[in-house]
């Protein structure tokens, strides 16, 4: 008896040692546990790095032209983002009462619905459920992959919780809305309206709200595109759903369901995405450069860049560039490149540019903006004339035209022949070399490359040198600064800093970066002056002819190089440098590698005036016929034309009356013989003239015999 008592004692003794103890400290250990999980856990989370959705979801930058109008769109990402401001609330709703019904309600998490699915799963020995929250999908899209593993899901809590605790409600929505897949190619709520409706977020119905929202689930086999019946089912299920959860009412689902779906057929293109490539291309280099913002900023920013661009003389610049008749033929294995940018001299605003010819690449190689080559004789009015000018020469002075022996240098007119003297009017529309190079010698060196550098153009150290007046530099130039600096001459000796961006505004419409305006005063108003008249006088009577065209004054410099290598019958670049009133031009023609096979043929009066010219008639509805204020320069100079006309005609007159006594000598040593030699030799003098009368004179242009025929040519 007492042994069973024992028993029993003992019993009741190890009972109570299993609840008082063990079960105690078993407890104190699940409670010690829990707390270090989720002291754990909670570093965890305080470690997560969210910061990649403190970026906004990528958003076109819009490019404005000078009128205030959309001109182009630039993106480098397949998403499209807008603000949660642009998305409709019946989005939202229908997004919330499908996806996450107690979205504003639970801290990132339904650990009902987690429950839910974990016993889902286990009951189906797989991972088949999720339960997963607007935050946790959010988390999953933009931080993990889409494997189904329990390690996966612990990482996505994680986050999920991390991003609760950083972001409000709304940023969240509008950061999951924008990353979200619609199917169909269509990333994020802006690029589904458009792909599926032809529309902007922004003007979603609640119909098209519903059926978007519906989408979410399974994209590819609940698109309309594919099966509209189930899209419909879908969609009338969201709308079901809103109502129960109190969105809308039961006239609104039935209004919703009446409404036709109308889709977008059409291929989902952005009229603005992509268009005016070079002239963007030189947007984002000047914002990279000028305001410093990184190349990504600019892409996806969703900013908006205000500009200079004109859109009609950017268009009929695009359309002559496209169109290989204007152009000389190219070498098979090489296109002949070209570069061209117009800007308005009153404002330095670029209003059209084109970089290139053929298959445009993106950040590529522009010619207008970035090319460097020596500018040849476009260089005398900027290093020579107007220098030459401002220390006291006048047009119609005599210079010299002679052999020149310059410590070696020797500089050569085109045609290899010397007239002895002639005007600086002559020498400019004629493109003489000698007269040049002989007054930059008589008025100093230092001069000219000083006025060249206060024009904007940067010399080398081995650019002070003589031939600086002939172009000859060590490296070169660009189209732009040529054309920066001929704004001067168009604009009363002032030239403005040239520019394409206006101003730039950020995602929230506030001004990060101003055009601040840049002016120098490079010579004076009447300097300025005399060069345009000279340089008119190129475009009306000298080798910029073809650069002419009705109702528009013109004035311009053409200009070519040597080639690197012995050719006597080719050059290596071609240029011509315009303007009017209201815009200056350059125009740059040659290879980008030049050498014995790639070469131009042709002469530079033939070709770039012609380029400029044709540019110029497809914007003729931008410029006015305002004419070059130059009335007083013509009144004052029109006596001193009178006078050299007259005295040419007398040194003419001399002339033939000194042919003809040498002919009256050669005729008394005999008659036959005498005439013979003297037929002979008139017959030359005939030739020589004949020949020199058709000739242009360019340091690098062929004669005009050649135009001509290039005339033919393009008259068939």
């Amino acid at each position: 008896m007492e042994q069973r008592q024992q028993r029993k004692a003992s019993k009741w003794d190890w009972r109570q040692y299993l609840t008082k103890g063990i079960v105690k400290k078993l407890a104190v250990a699940g409670i010690i546990t829990a707390l270090c999980t989720l002291i754990v856990v909670n570093i965890f989370i305080w470690i997560s790095d969210v910061s990649k959705l403190n970026k906004p979801a990528p958003q076109p930058t819009i490019i404005y032209d000078q009128n205030g109008e959309i001109a182009s769109k630039i993106s480098n990402s397949s998403i499209e983002g807008v603000s949660i401001k642009q998305i409709p609330k019946e989005v939202i709703h229908a997004v919330i009462a499908t996806e996450d019904q107690r979205f504003y309600k639970h801290s990132g998490i339904n650990y009902f619905a987690i429950m839910k699915a974990f016993f889902k799963n286990m009951l189906s020995g797989d991972i088949v459920a999720g339960g997963s929250t607007v935050t946790q999908q959010l988390a999953k899209n933009a931080f993990l992959t889409h494997e189904r593993t329990y390690t996966r899901k612990v990482k996505e809590l994680i986050i999920t919780k991390k991003i609760e605790r950083t972001y409000s409600k709304d940023e969240i929505m509008e950061r999951y809305l924008n990353q979200i897949y619609f199917g169909e190619g269509a990333w994020g709520i802006q690029r589904a309206a458009k792909t599926y409706f032809g529309k902007e977020a922004s003007e979603l119905t609640l119909s098209e709200s519903a059926m978007l929202a519906g989408l979410i689930k399974a994209p590819s086999i609940l698109s309309p595109f594919k099966n509209m019946e189930k899209s419909i089912e879908r969609r009338n299920l969201v709308l079901s759903l809103m109502e129960q959860e109190g969105y809308i009412s039961a006239s609104d689902v039935e209004k919703a369901k009446q409404q036709p779906v109308v889709l977008n057929e059409e291929k989902v293109e952005d009229e603005y995405d992509g268009k005016y490539p070079y002239y963007v291309d030189h947007i984002i280099q000047e914002a990279m450069s000028k305001y410093k913002l990184t190349k990504n900023e600019i892409l996806s920013g969703g900013l908006a860049i205000f500009t200079e661009l004109n859109p009609v003389i950017q268009k009929g610049t695009e359309e002559v560039y496209l169109n290989d008749h204007f152009f000389p033929d190219s070498q098979s294995d090489q296109l002949l490149q070209s570069g061209a940018i117009f800007i308005d001299p009153k404002s330095g605003g670029i209003e059209a540019l084109v970089g290139g010819r053929g298959e445009h690449t993106f950040l590529g190689f522009n010619r207008a903006a970035q090319l460097v080559r020596q500018p040849g004789s476009t260089m005398k009015p900027l290093a020579v004339y107007t220098p030459a000018l401002e220390a006291g020469y006048e047009v119609f002075d005599e210079l010299q035209d002679s052999p020149l022996d310059f410590g070696g240098y020797q500089p050569k007119n085109f045609d290899r022949r010397y007239r002895g003297e002639v005007t600086m009017y002559e020498a400019v529309i004629h493109s003489y070399n000698v007269p040049p190079v002989w007054l930059l010698n008589q008025i100093g060196l230092q001069e000219g490359t000083k006025k060249v550098e206060e024009f904007g153009i940067p010399l080398h150290e081995k650019d002070h040198a003589l031939g600086i007046a002939l172009g000859g530099m060590n490296e070169g130039t660009s189209p732009l600064a040529m054309a920066q600096a001929y704004s001067t001459f168009a604009n009363d000796g002032r030239m403005q800093e040239a520019h394409s961006i206006q101003k730039i505004e950020d995602i929230d419409g506030k001004v990060i970066a101003k055009w601040k305006n840049k002016s120098t005063q490079v010579t004076k108003p009447e300097v300025a002056q005399k060069i345009t008249y000279m340089l008119r006088g190129v475009v009306k009577e000298g080798t910029g002819k073809k650069a002419f065209l009705d109702g528009l004054d013109i004035a311009g410099k053409t200009g070519s190089t040597q080639l690197p290598f012995a050719n006597d019958g080719g050059t290596k670049d071609h240029w011509f440098v315009g303007y009017t009133p209201d815009i200056v031009g350059a125009i740059w023609l040659g290879y980008d590698q030049t050498d014995e096979n790639h070469y131009l043929a042709t002469s530079s009066s033939g070709t770039t005036p012609v380029i400029f010219k044709e540019i110029l008639a497809r914007s003729k509805s931008e410029l006015s016929d305002n004419k070059f204020a130059l009335t007083a320069l013509e009144k004052k100079y029109k006596k001193e034309i009178k006078e050299i006309k007259e005295i040419k005609e007398k040194e003419e007159k001399a002339r033939k009356e000194k042919g003809k006594e040498e002919k009256e000598k050669n005729r008394g040593k005999g008659k036959d013989k005498g005439k013979g030699k003297g037929q002979e030799k008139n017959q030359k003098e005939k030739e020589k003239g004949k020949k020199r009368d058709e000739e242009e004179e360019d340091e690098n242009e062929e004669d005009e015999n050649e135009e001509d025929e290039n005339e033919e040519d393009e008259d068939e």
